[in-house]
């Protein structure tokens, strides 16, 4: 199991106790609702997990964080062992993403493929193994079930959502702007909202970096199966911060309608203002909303807060907002995560672009954290290095240090040499 699997595994587990975590739900309940249910847990395929597990992948995130979560690295790489129940698993995983195959031709496969030996592993074995779990005909997905939220406190939902906005001059040219937002489902206070001028996940990385400065900590993020919203970034960005991220179903716009009636509210009462007046640059457009926001919308009575405004609920509750103790981590859990393997020239690969890394990375594969800014890399969570692009022309007259290996090779050719 390789790094980012161990993550992705560690994601499901934060995912299953976050509701325990934050207090969302009676622990008796929760756990009488998830006993006997089936879940699929990347890596390991369906499995049923038990109480006592999940009350300890509670008490393991509570001492020691996100890390605790992540599987327990194997110590017995390239030792011969029998289809033990993790070797089990890794089979159902690769079996659900070709359920109509032949039995006999995906048995095959993985041995073609090294997940199995022949003279080890019968294809019995592995038939058996497929008609317990269902996956000899056609498999069955089930349908996630959408919750309903209703909240009293600041800061325990926040909803987020992105908006078609007006066009602006960026560089002479006339250019789509996009609305993104978060909305406290309180208060209806906006934490933060930003103008940009693509969908990308650097917009959304922004706003949720300076909602929680300004606002404090949510409880949960509530949004829709957009891109971002599903980025794996945002996923682990959360699980560091222990706050909970939940998605709507898909189709399914009423789930967050205050964020909806927000951005009706903007286009109803500021949009006009530009059409009197159109901003001139992306900068201003922003200028101009954010002053309208403060002004205007969290100072005006909501018809939905009792003849109060969205400032005066928020600002109600203030003794009871948890703030970050420590912004400099945001500089970090918002970088994206990838895992390279470095060759033997101290390089790798990342969006067709060649990075030069430190020389004793040479041979092993590394956890890559990136962001528009730059390349970064990271050991046991901690950023140890950054790695430069190579410039193909500036190479050409440089004199690089040898490989390791290369220098290992030499010696080994000079010493046959020797006893010839």
């Amino acid at each position: 199991m390789n790094e980012k699997e161990r993550e992705k595994v560690a994601l499901f587990r934060y995912g299953l106790i976050a509701p325990l975590l934050n207090g969302q739900v009676d622990p008796k309940e929760y756990l009488k609702g998830l006993e006997g249910k089936v879940h699929s847990v990347p890596h390991y395929g369906e499995r049923k997990i038990a109480e006592k597990t999940m009350k300890e992948w509670l008490l393991h995130y509570r001492r020691n964080g996100f890390e605790a979560l992540k599987p327990k690295k194997r110590m017995d790489r390239g030792n011969s062992r029998r289809l033990s129940p993790d070797d089990q698993d890794l089979v159902l995983e690769i079996r659900k993403k070709s359920p109509h195959m032949p039995v006999s031709v995906f048995y095959e496969q993985l041995i073609e493929r090294g997940e199995i030996q022949k003279n080890q592993i019968s294809y019995s074995t592995i038939i058996r193994l497929l008609k317990k779990h269902n996956l000899v005909g056609k498999q069955i997905l089930a349908t996630p079930e959408r919750k309903r939220f209703a909240h009293d406190k600041v800061n325990v939902l926040w909803q987020a959502d992105l908006s078609h906005g007006p066009f602006v001059p960026i560089n002479g040219k006339k250019t789509k702007t996009f609305l993104i937002a978060y909305i406290d489902d309180c208060s209806r206070l906006v934490p933060y909202a930003q103008f940009f001028s693509s969908e990308k996940f650097d917009g959304l990385r922004e706003v949720t970096k300076e909602a929680l400065i300004r606002r404090g900590k949510p409880t949960i993020i509530y949004a829709d199966n957009g891109k971002i919203y599903r980025s794996e970034t945002l996923q682990y960005a959360c699980a560091q911060l222990g706050i909970t991220l939940a998605h709507t179903q898909p189709y399914d716009p009423r789930a967050k309608g205050k964020i909806e009636r927000l951005f009706k509210t903007i286009q109803t009462r500021f949009y006009p203002l530009l059409q009197a007046e159109p901003a001139k640059s992306l900068e201003e457009l922003n200028e101009r909303f954010w002053r309208w926001l403060e002004e205007n919308y969290h100072r005006r009575v909501h018809a939905s807060l009792e003849g109060k405004t969205p400032h005066e609920v928020f600002h109600s509750q203030l003794k009871d907002i948890t703030f970050l103790e420590d912004l400099s981590i945001l500089e970090t859990i918002f970088l994206k995560r990838e895992q390279r393997k470095v060759k033997a020239d101290s390089t790798i690969t990342l969006n067709k672009q060649l990075y030069e890394v430190p020389s004793r990375f040479i041979g092993y594969s590394i956890d890559v954290r990136l962001d528009e800014k730059g390349v970064y890399i990271f050991e046991n969570d901690k950023k140890v290095a950054e790695a430069v692009p190579v410039s193909m022309k500036d190479n050409a007259h440089v004199k690089r240090a040898r490989s390791p290996f290369s220098l290992s090779q030499t010696a080994e050719l000079k010493g046959e040499q020797d006893h010839v």
